[in-house]
Parts: structure tokens; sequence; C-alpha cells
């Protein structure tokens, strides 16, 4: 019986031993906004604890501290001889394409952008129908009907955020009015607080009373201005509704936590795939944010013209524009 039970006991470790050398091998490099800045790295951050916590798959994570060291950081991680390597931020997309030729055997995965390689996956998001649900609540709420949108860098893929926004105020009230300003030109403007709560007190100067802030780190200064003005402003990629609960109308979520985490899963189970994976609502890619923290500020003619506008997009009888496609707002 004891040598039974001890011929079990050595079978189960060997079982165990297989299946922990099978565990992949995982990496994720955030980017500049730095992995606690309350949105688009933190949500990847959030992706990837998840899965540790599920799996007890351990990653290894690296911020790159400007657009340019991501190269280096990203080929680092590849000599490990990492399985799978994910990589937070449109900025990581010529690193990534670069690196992955040149470690063919180590796949990548590249959030919020789109890389060549037949071992790079790209996740993208449909940012302007999220953008537009909170355009369209953005216009509801305001009184004078001026709204703000504050982004990092002017560059496609904030103005897609900018004009989803824009086309969804409009739809709930033609006469808006949307004034826009970018932090900067560089990787800096994705952490510069200051500046952020600087340009929304500009903008709350000249009569706008809702602002959208997609600008990484510095909107966290927008958010902060809002609170200190009374005004209300709107969160992005996380939902930032409870950082000041009252003031922040509602977030357009992009879940970042969810595209980090299947791809984990995906390269746990064997089933990962290099190719290009677009999501928007219909997807589970994007979203807008009601909790308690905002529930107060949505009034049931809001939530109901938002709901609606949600299944409209879906369905597909609201074509929302795409800024990036001819690099043109229709309003």
């Amino acid at each position: 019986m004891k040598l039974t039970q001890f011929s079990l006991t050595i079978a189960a470790l060997f079982v165990a031993a297989q299946a922990s050398a099978a565990d992949p091998k995982l990496g994720i490099v955030y980017d500049a906004g730095g992995k606690f800045d309350k949105s688009f790295n933190q949500s990847a951050f959030e992706g990837a604890t998840r899965f540790q916590k599920e799996t007890n798959i351990k990653f290894i994570e690296v911020q790159a501290s400007s657009d340019t060291q991501a190269e280096q950081v990203l080929r680092g991680l590849a000599r490990k001889n990492l399985d799978l390597i994910a990589s937070i931020g449109f900025a990581q997309t010529q690193a990534v394409q670069k690196v992955a030729k040149e470690f063919p055997k180590v796949r990548f995965v590249l959030i919020d952008g789109v890389a060549q390689g037949a071992n790079v996956n790209s996740v993208t998001f449909k940012e302007e129908e999220g953008s537009y649900l909170v355009g369209v609540a953005a216009a509801m709420a305001s009184k004078s009907k001026k709204l703000g949108f504050i982004g990092g860098i002017d560059i496609p893929l904030i103005r897609t955020f900018a004009c989803g926004y824009t086309q969804g105020a409009k739809a709930a009230f033609a006469k808006a009015e949307v004034t826009q300003n970018m932090v900067g030109t560089t990787s800096s403007a994705w952490n510069d607080p200051a500046k952020g709560g600087e340009l929304a007190r500009s903008q709350f100067d000249r009569g706008v009373d809702v602002v959208f802030a997609v600008a990484g780190g510095s909107g966290m200064g927008t958010l902060q201005t809002a609170k200190e003005k009374g005004k209300l402003a709107i969160g992005v990629d996380s939902n930032q509704n409870g950082l000041y609960p009252g003031s922040i109308l509602t977030s357009m979520v992009k879940r970042v936590d969810n595209a980090v985490y299947d791809s984990f899963m995906q390269m746990k189970a064997g089933t990962w795939k290099a190719g290009v994976t677009a999501k928007g609502l219909k997807e589970g890619g994007v979203d807008w944010a009601l909790d308690d923290n905002n529930r107060k500020l949505i009034s049931p003619e809001i939530e109901k013209r938002v709901l609606g506008a949600r299944k409209d997009i879906i369905d597909g009888k609201i074509k929302v524009i795409d800024y990036r496609v001819g690099n043109s707002c229709p309003v």
C-alpha cells in the first residue's frame, strides 16, 4: 500500500513537472505612459495579472521609457527565448516589425497597432464606435453644448477618437461644438498631467463643460481639473469613473486587458495565430462605462439614447466613420 502511494506521488510530481515545463514564457512591454497610468498600460497589466492568477504562469514586464528604446527592450526580451511578447501601444509598431523579423521563433502581439510578420498578431480597436457613444452622452449632459477633446499627439489614431466623439455628439445635438487640443508632439505628451490640466482649464474658460481626455497619463490632469472646476470629464481606455466620482460622466472603455489576457491564454492553449484582429462593440473590444460612480450623472434619457445607439452600431444601422480610412471626418 505504501509502495503504491509512493509510486502515485512520483507519478503526480512527474506530470506536474511536465506541465510546468510546457508553460509558455511570456513578456510584456509597456510604452512611455508607464505601467500605472490608470489608463492604457494599466489595463494591459491587469489583463496579464488576471492571466497569472488563473494559471499561476508568471510573466516578465518591462517599460520602454521612450519610443526609441522600445526596439532595444524588445530585442533584450527576445534574446531570452520567450514564447510570446506583448507590446503595448502603437508607438512600438516599427520596433515589433523589426525585432520580430530578427527572431522568427518568438511570437509577438502588438496592441493598438499593425505590424507585418508571420510571427506577429496585431490587435486593433474600433475606437470610433466607443467614442460615438460617449459623444452622445456628452452632448446630452452638456448645458452649454460646447464640448472639449484633449488628445495626446495629433496622429490618425487620436483623430479617430475625436471624430467618433464628434459624430456621436452631433447625432444627439446637431449644433454641438467640439473644441480639440493636443498635448504635444513627442512620447512625453502621454505623461504630462500638468499640460493636460492646463488645456482643460483653457477649454472650460471658453465655455466647454464636458471634456473627453484621450492622452494617457496626461489625461489625469484633465480629469482633476474638471473636478476642481465643477465640470464633467470623460475617461478613456480603462474605466476611470471611480477616480473622481460625480465629475466623470463616463469612460470610453478599450478592453486592452482582454486583448492581453486572450493572447496569453491562446499561447498557453496552443491556439495563438498571427494576423490582424479588429475589436469593436460587437466583438467586446470597446464600450462605455456605467456603474455606481457615474450612475447619478446618467439620466434615463441619456442611458436610453446611448444604449439605442450602441445597438444600432452593432446591428449595422449606424455606420461610424473611421478617421483612418481616408484621414477625414464627416462632421
